[in-house]
């Protein structure tokens, strides 16, 4: 792939004419392909609040609660599922007079937005829409990490005192350092990697392209798998350098889980 991408191929032709840093310099100053990266911001910002609800979630079902094996299997239970089959299961649930629709008319709402078709709130539904697939994923490895947490160190703090937040802040928090590390690096990466849900709902229209989507249709509707394959080693490299910084920040020799 690296190869091909300092070429100008159309994927099946047996030349391929080298054209150097072209691609790269194509990807970086053409509007139609890094602009899409401002779609992943919206992913990017959705992941945050996909962390935030699976550490809730894990923190509290961590302790003696009713029905919690119950509440596990809901929240893990999107992950389960095929990501075309959720991308389907949102498009009639966002389509005009579909699910959703159906629900706010019978709160009131006479005239609601165009979930899908307005460019202006696309990304968001979208982006909602991931972070119901992928919170059961976060939500297993804090709940793992948690859970390998010994508990003599909670008992320890209810004799102490120490109420349930004091408890996460002291105890909980720097114990799953390490996961939450994991976790910012998955969501920086899986946020500019975005595939399946828009793919799926609206083919990148209105829009919503990612750079991945951006990427397909330039090497097979445009047959230009050169320039394709120049924006396919952009990502890679992104993805390994924020890695990189991730791993700098939070190494881990300053890791400690016990």
């Amino acid at each position: 792939m690296i190869g091909y991408s300092f070429t100008n191929w159309d994927g099946l032709s047996r030349d391929r004419e080298f054209v150097g840093l072209d691609n790269y310099i194509k990807v970086f100053t053409d509007p139609r392909y890094w602009q899409v990266f401002l779609v992943s911001l919206y992913y990017f910002v959705a992941s945050f609040v996909q962390i935030a609800i699976a550490l809730y979630f894990a923190t509290i079902l961590s302790f003696n609660v009713r029905f919690k094996n119950f509440f596990k299997g809901v929240l893990f239970f999107p992950y389960l599922l095929n990501g075309v089959a959720v991308g389907f299961v949102f498009l009639y649930l966002f389509q005009p007079g579909g699910t959703l629709d159906t629900v706010l008319g019978i709160l009131g709402v006479q005239d609601p937005p165009h979930w899908l078709g307005d460019p202006n709130i696309a990304n968001y539904s979208l982006a909602s829409t991931s972070v119901w697939r992928f919170t059961g994923l976060t939500f297993v490895l804090f709940l793992g990490a948690i859970q390998s947490i010994p508990g003599e160190l909670y008992e320890a703090a209810e004799i102490d005192g120490a109420n349930r937040w004091q408890q996460f802040r002291f105890i909980i928090a720097p114990g799953i350092k390490r996961i939450i590390s994991l976790s910012f690096i998955l969501a920086i990466s899986g946020s500019l990697s975005v595939f399946e849900i828009p793919f799926v709902m609206t083919n990148g229209a209105n829009g919503t392209s990612t750079f991945v989507i951006k990427t397909i249709q330039t090497a097979f509707n445009f047959q230009r798998v050169g320039l394709a394959s120049a924006m396919a080693v952009v990502l890679l490299a992104i993805v390994l350098i924020v890695t990189w910084i991730q791993r700098r920040i939070v190494p881990d020799e300053d890791v400690n889980l016990s």
